[in-house]
């Protein structure tokens, strides 16, 4: 089983952030740590876990004490002994007290939300970190054994594609193995989207997601999913949960669980999760949402799908289900030695291509 653990509060909320999260506020941590504990004891059944992702918000906005108290709840899983523990963390948010916390407890991966190094692009996303700064907390990590670190990147905040190529070189200069490449996305109910900011122009959007692919796989590292390159053996195992459409618990205000067909919504009324009215909506997915699900997820991933396990886990043929004979036939869908897979040159247009699927 893989979980996911929503820890809702920031130091600061940023212009880009559509997530649920609020301020830090002091006297609602232990009362949403007490909820938390009590919603775990309520719906996990002593599973297996092979993933823990704790994500926000900032987990580690949390005091050395509250977070400490999280760490000892999750504790109580049944735990496998390769488990990816992974947790995000903002880096001003994360000091040696805290990285030694997080080594104690057996977490082995973080995420930092880097964003950019450049000080400009950082004001504008309402970060409140430098370029020294990470520079900083990795090398903290990597002297606590902590080597297993992933970045988070947003480009097309400007159109300067000189601020990308300097964030890439700085990102390979660290030589850690994981870094998440996102486009700025604007969302209605944020900073950016209240203010109507509008997107860079589509053609430099494109120049920059091709910079990022060249210049990262040109240096041994793996595009395995449209978003993310790893270096060999330290792809996402719980991320590629998701996209392979498999189970998974989802704890905390505004989480999501997937369990046996069922898609379960927390609330993110902080309010009513505090009370104890832990689930929003429960969903059923037929089958047919199941299958479109696990295309459209999977088809995210670089290598694609394997026909022959959609056939076992479906018992039926992707060629069947879904009309792609027009897609392979304009070289848009490749079928090769039993896998679908997006053609590598139309990745970048791969919205364009999986809409035809929902």
């Amino acid at each position: 089983m893989y979980i996911y653990i929503h820890i809702p509060f920031c130091t600061s909320i940023c212009s880009y952030c559509d997530f649920p999260k609020l301020l830090y506020c002091n006297k609602y941590i232990d009362k949403y740590l007490d909820s938390l504990e009590k919603e775990i004891k309520s719906r996990y059944n002593n599973e297996l876990v092979k993933s823990i992702y704790i994500g926000g918000g900032t987990p580690t906005s949390l005091s050395y004490n509250e977070l400490e108290r999280l760490l000892i709840i999750i504790n109580n899983f049944n735990i496998d002994n390769d488990i990816e523990y992974t947790i995000e963390s903002n880096v001003e948010s994360l000091d040696i007290d805290k990285i030694k916390l997080l080594n104690k407890y057996n977490v082995n991966r973080v995420s930092l939300g880097v964003q950019s190094f450049d000080d400009n692009v950082l004001k504008e996303l309402n970060r409140h970190h430098t370029k020294d700064d990470v520079y900083r907390v990795i090398n903290e990590l990597k002297k606590n054994n902590i080597t297993n670190i992933n970045i988070d990147l947003i480009y097309g905040v400007n159109d300067n594609l000189d601020i990308l190529k300097k964030d890439i070189e700085y990102f390979l200069e660290l030589n850690i193995p994981h870094i998440s490449c996102y486009s700025l996305i604007i969302e209605n109910n944020t900073l950016f989207g209240i203010n109507n900011r509008e997107y860079i122009d589509d053609n430099i959007d494109f120049d920059m997601y091709k910079y990022i692919e060249d210049k990262l796989t040109n240096n041994n590292y793996i595009h395995y999913e449209v978003s993310n390159y790893s270096k060999n053996g330290y792809q996402s195992i719980h991320n590629l949960n998701y996209w392979n459409n498999l189970c998974y618990y989802g704890f905390g205000m505004g989480a999501v669980s997937y369990i046996d067909n069922y898609r379960i919504s927390n609330t993110k009324n902080l309010s009513k999760y505090l009370n104890g009215e832990y689930i929003d909506n429960t969903i059923y997915e037929d089958e047919d949402i199941q299958k479109s699900n696990t295309l459209i997820l999977g088809l995210r991933k670089v290598g694609g799908i394997n026909v022959l396990e959609f056939k076992n886990r479906y018992n039926k043929d992707i060629r069947d289900c879904y009309n792609i004979k027009e897609l392979i036939k304009d070289n848009k869908l490749i079928l090769k030695d039993n896998y679908l897979y997006i053609n590598p040159k139309y990745f970048y247009l791969s919205n364009d291509i999986l809409i035809n699927f929902i």
